[in-house]
């Protein structure tokens, strides 16, 4: 309850620079953007879909929604199509779209169907916090987006539980035999060596948490950040 009341309050101190490689200025005072990336089957959209209703007015955005066409994937030196590489997804539109937020986060959220909480007058509206919630397994890979976060979050598991999980989704396009050794395990180890010489501040959270751990802990990392800098 004291959260959602801290929420709606006119905190232009809050959204200072809090972790990532972000320069903010006054203009982004009340928008606060947030990193939930990792591995496959780490548990992201889980712990996004629970932080999504815990917050008023926060929106997100999946990366997986802009993985192009079938036909469009290449197949890679390794024999299998390039599912988890940056070039199977269309970054502009999603960078577009992020942007698309920061420029007017009430009329995203509108469009995109989130409630919004009701203001007395447009200066109250222009105050309120806005939270973008931003879910992906390359999010730490793109530079063009890399200065947007304020918080960035990596959920990692172990090689072998990773598999595990993995062989038990079901995807629209299903997995061929040997794909995770041949392709998805070494696109991660690859992609996570990149991640971490991009210069980003990131906090890495253990996959092997229970659901309700995993949330607790990074809720109570958002609120303590919001106390901190009242």
């Amino acid at each position: 309850l004291l959260l959602l009341l801290l929420l709606k309050r006119k905190l232009y101190s809050f959204f200072s620079p809090l972790s990532c490689c972000k320069a903010q200025d006054q203009d982004l005072n009340m928008k606060y953007i947030l990193g939930i990336g990792g591995m496959t089957n780490g548990g992201k959209t889980t712990l996004t879909n629970r932080l999504i209703k815990a917050f008023p007015n926060c929106c997100v955005v999946h990366q997986d929604d802009f993985f192009k066409p079938p036909d469009q994937i290449e197949v890679g030196e390794d024999g299998f199509k390039q599912w988890d590489v940056i070039t199977a997804l269309d970054m502009e539109a999603m960078t577009n779209t992020v942007k698309a937020w920061m420029e007017n986060p009430v009329k995203f959220a509108r469009s995109h169907g989130v409630s919004v909480s009701p203001v007395e007058d447009e200066a109250q509206s222009e105050e309120e916090i806005h939270i973008l919630i931003v879910e992906g397994f390359l999010l730490y890979n793109y530079r063009p987006l890399l200065d947007v976060y304020d918080k960035c979050y990596y959920i990692a598991v172990p090689y072998e539980e990773c598999k595990k999980r993995r062989s038990t989704r079901k995807y629209t396009v299903p997995d061929p035999p040997g794909l995770f050794d041949g392709h998805v395990w070494p696109m991660y180890l690859k992609h996570r060596k990149e991640m971490e010489a991009n210069c980003m501040n990131i906090e890495y959270l253990d996959g092997l948490k229970s659901k309700d751990e995993l949330y607790e802990q990074v809720y109570e990392d958002i609120q303590n950040t919001l106390l901190n800098r009242l």
